[in-house]
This record gives C-alpha cells, sequence and structure tokens, in this order.
C-alpha cells in the first residue's frame, strides 16, 4: 500500500463512504490485509487518530531503506556538570551565591532536583496553602533559580513533611515512599550525567535541622551509589524496542557513576564544616556581572515570596544595599571522590569527562552494638554512613540537637542484647542542674539477640543565655555498667 491509501485508511476511515473512496482513488481496499500489523498484532484503522498517520509512516519501513545501526547519543540538552537535590523550593538559596558563580562565570551546567513542592510551608502573601501553595513553591523557584541561569528543574512530588519536636529522617523515607523517590533521582542522575552531586548533610544537627532536608540527601547519596548499576531499576537502561514507533516502557537510559559528592547544611554552627570541604566566598565581584555573588544570591532569595527566611531577607537586601544576611560563605563538606582531589579543593577538581566506571560501595555490614545506643535518625546514620563509604562522617560531629529552654521533648533510646541469654537492663540518666526527666530511667527486659526501644523524654530547663549541656544515659546488666549514650544539646534561651 502507498503513502496515500495508508494515510486514508488510517486517518480518514470513519465510514463506509470513507473505505469506497479510498479503493476508488487508490485502488487498494482498506482491509485488514491492508493494515500494518506490529508486534504481530493487527493494527485496527479505526483505533489508529489521525495525528497518528505520520508516526505510522515512520514506523513501516519503506522498500529498499537500509536499518538503522547506530545507536543515537544521550541527549545533550539535559547534561549538567553537577546536579542539585535539595528539599523544598528555597533550600538552594543557601548555595545560591555558589551557583551563581559556577553558572555565569565558570560556565557549568548546573540542573536542580526538589524532592517536594513545599506544599507544607507558609505563605506570606495569600491564603492558598497545601497543593495551591506547591503550585506557587514551584513558580517561584523556576523563576529564582532563572536569575542565576539555571533552568532545568524538577520537583518529585513527595510530601513536605510537618515539622515534628524532634526532626527524625526515617519519618520522612516514610511520608515520601523511599523506593519511589529513590528510583526518580537514580533517573534524574542518568538523565544528566553529572559529575558532581551537590545535596544536603545526611546528619541531625542544630538548626532548622528538617527531617525533609535530611532525607534528601540520604536518598541523593543512595542514587550517588545505584545510578551506575545497571541492575538497579534496570527498566530504565533497557533499549526500547521502538524508539520510532508509541508506547515504549523501557528508557533507554544509560548507568551513570557520578564523581563526586558533596553536602552543605542548615545547621546554625559550621564550625564543624571547617576545613571538610571548599569555601566560596560570596563578596566577591562576579566578572560577568559586575556584582558581588551576595547581590545574585540575594535577587535569587527575593522571588521566594512566600517563605519567610528567603523573600523577606532577598527583598529587604536589594531595597537597602545591606548584603550581610548573604555574605557569609558557602560551604561545602565532601562526601567523597571516585578521583581523588583534597578535601578542600575546588567542587570541580580532579573530575573527568564521560563515563567513570560502577564503584560498589560496601553495603551494610553487621556489627557488635553497645548495650545502649541513640535511637531513631542517631542509629540509623550509624549504620548508613559506613554502608555507603562515608566513614567520615562519623567523626563529623558528636550527636546533637537543639532545644528551647522549658521544651518538653523525646529521645528514642535502643538497648541491644548480644548474648544468649535473656538480659534486665538498668537505665539511668544523668542531668545538669534544672533539667526534668518525665520518663527512661528504670528496668527493661530484652530478649537474647534482640533490641528494645525506649522513648526517654526531658524536660529542659530555662537559660537566661543559650548554651550547650550533655545528657546521658548509662545502661548496666548483671550490676555491671554495660556502655553509655551521650546527647549534645543545645538549650536557646528566650
Amino acid at each position: 500500500m502507498n503513502a496515500a491509501a495508508l494515510t486514508t485508511c488510517h486517518g480518514d476511515l470513519r465510514s463506509e463512504a470513507a473505505a469506497d473512496r479510498a479503493v476508488n482513488e487508490t485502488g487498494t481496499a482498506c482491509t485488514a490485509s491492508a493494515v500494518p500489523r506490529r508486534f504481530g498484532l493487527l493494527l485496527r484503522p479505526w483505533r489508529v487518530p489521525r495525528f497518528a498517520a505520520w508516526g505510522l509512516l515512520l514506523a513501516v519501513p519503506l522498500a529498499g531503506a537500509q536499518p538503522a545501526t547506530s545507536s543515537p547519543p544521550p541527549d545533550e540538552r539535559f547534561k549538567a556538570d553537577a546536579l542539585v537535590i535539595a528539599a523544598h523550593p528555597d533550600d538552594e538559596t543557601l548555595i545560591a551565591g555558589y551557583l551563581a558563580r559556577a553558572v555565569l562565570d565558570e560556565h557549568r551546567r548546573i540542573a536542580v532536583v526538589f524532592t517536594t513542592r513545599g506544599n507544607a510551608g507558609q505563605n506570606l502573601v495569600g491564603y492558598e496553602q497545601g497543593a495551591s501553595l506547591a503550585e506557587i513553591r514551584e513558580t517561584e523557584a523556576r523563576a529564582a533559580l532563572a536569575t542565576i541561569g539555571i533552568r532545568n528543574v524538577w520537583f518529585l512530588r513527595a510530601p513536605d513533611t510537618p515539622a515534628p519536636e524532634v526532626h527524625d529522617v526515617l519519618r520522612s523515607l516514610g511520608a515520601w515512599n523511599h523506593g519511589n523517590v529513590l528510583g526518580e533521582l537514580v533517573r534524574f542522575m542518568r538523565l544528566t550525567r553529572p559529575a558532581v552531586v551537590i545535596t544536603m548533610l545526611p546528619d541531625v544537627v542544630v538548626g532548622e535541622n528538617h527531617e525533609d532536608h535530611q532525607a534528601a540527601g540520604v536518598v541523593a547519596t543512595e542514587a550517588f551509589d545505584l545510578a551506575g548499576d545497571p541492575t538497579g531499576f534496570a527498566e530504565q537502561v533497557a533499549t526500547p524496542e521502538d524508539r520510532l514507533f508509541y508506547g515504549n516502557l523501557m528508557e533507554g537510559l544509560r548507568p551513570w557513576q557520578p564523581q563526586k559528592l558533596y553536602f552543605f547544611t542548615d545547621a546554625s554552627h559550621l564550625d564543624f564544616v571547617k576545613g571538610k570541604g571548599p569555601e566560596y566566598a560570596t563578596t566577591a565581584v562576579s566578572p560577568s556581572q559586575q556584582m558581588v555573588y551576595a547581590r545574585l544570591a540575594a535577587r535569587e532569595a527575593s522571588f521566594h515570596r512566600t517563605q519567610g527566611d528567603a523573600g523577606p531577607p532577598g527583598d529587604h537586601a536589594l531595597a537597602t544595599g545591606d548584603m550581610s544576611a548573604f555574605e557569609p560563605p558557602v560551604r561545602f563538606v565532601l562526601g567523597k571522590s571516585l578521583v581523588g582531589g583534597a578535601p578542600t579543593g575546588d567542587v570541580f577538581e580532579g573530575t573527568v569527562a564521560g563515563p567513570l566506571a560502577y564503584a560498589a560501595v560496601r553495603g551494610y555490614q553487621p556489627s557488635a552494638k553497645p548495650a545502649i545506643e541513640l535511637g531513631g535518625p542517631w542509629a540509623f546514620y550509624a549504620d548508613f554512613w559506613p554502608a555507603h563509604n562515608l566513614d567520615q562522617m562519623s567523626q563529623l560531629l558528636a550527636p546533637e540537637l537543639g532545644v528551647g529552654g522549658g521544651q518538653n521533648f523525646s529521645v528514642p533510646l535502643l538497648l541491644h542484647n548480644g548474648t544468649d541469654q535473656l538480659q534486665t537492663v538498668t537505665v539511668r540518666v544523668q542531668l545538669p542542674p534544672g533539667w526534668t526527666e518525665v520518663r527512661g530511667s528504670g528496668t527493661y527486659v530484652v530478649a537474647p539477640h534482640e533490641s528494645a526501644p525506649v522513648q526517654a523524654r526531658l524536660i529542659a530547663p530555662h537559660v537566661a543565655r543559650s548554651e550547650w549541656q550533655l545528657v546521658t544515659w548509662t545502661a548496666e546488666a548483671g550490676g555491671q555498667p554495660a556502655s553509655t549514650a551521650t546527647l549534645k544539646v543545645h538549650v536557646g534561651a528566650p
């Protein structure tokens, strides 16, 4: 059947009259035998819409045509030198000064993925909340990032987790559907093929410390380690049956191993970051923009009008010329590098063009547990970091938490029994003056080779000025001290 007949049969066969016209005009009847088959299935003419006719023409080999023998390369429109993964629209403002430098003056290609759309945030502009606020915040983020030259921006639509009294990353991972978000991030790493991944610190810190921020860092780390493995989300790297036809379920991506992983943090104190990664001044002048990077960061933040910690400070800085809120340097922590380089070297130091061989991590390795340890996020990170070859993270800072004076809060503990016998464990807490224990101390029975959770609850004292204090729990079994778990608590003043 010639192209005219094929188009007539597929595009205009709505009635018997149309079929008659097809026979008269082309000499070919629109019968089942005249309609091509695909994958052994008959393509019924009445099921093929007009807009698909040209697609079918492309899909049907022409007489004498030679089949393509080369695979198309990855889509260069989405290639990135660095992929930034953050939790909420406006989290990128923490590093906007550096991103402006990288894009505008170093001509790096930067892409950004937000794991949520910020649907649980505040709104300083109007009443819109929930899904409506998410639409607004997505628009704000795209406009903000465009001011520093970043236009490849994606949102995963995981829920924005409301803040509890103590942020626990496991809450966010559960609310997000952990595996689904991981698959999405692996897809974006394979699509953008970055040398560098920049994400939020997977740790508990004194500061905003949002559990979604920690979760973004956790899943980004997992995706960093999985994107180069062709057996991870294998459907993403499977070759589509026919890319010129419709309905392919295989995605045709390539496995991709990023080279360097960096973290940034929302901590209120940054003493633990110094010397752990590169630092970029925001008071320097951008050669291309003829203004300091702090001003570029303020302008970027100003587009987040709904959010009190981004839009108003940006507006104020631009209106008054006071850039002090945006002048602290941008600091990173080097999570790991597969291409060497000094921890404080440039973000792109040592990176190479082209793909890198897949680098497997050691994964979880069972180890002896102490009789008592901090539970929840602290216990998770104690296993997570070594599993992903982030051994230095355990030395980055001691377990800490920030609370307000007079705050009633909980601390999860875990009791472990590594013996073959039932154990009776006595837990006691050592508190600084002014503290109150609501629950936690007591006697617990732990089965052989099992763990028992204890939910301690404390009330912090009111203090005249903010200060650090230590809280220690001791576990005793058989009358002998077993071990201790200590938490460094920052008690905030009014």
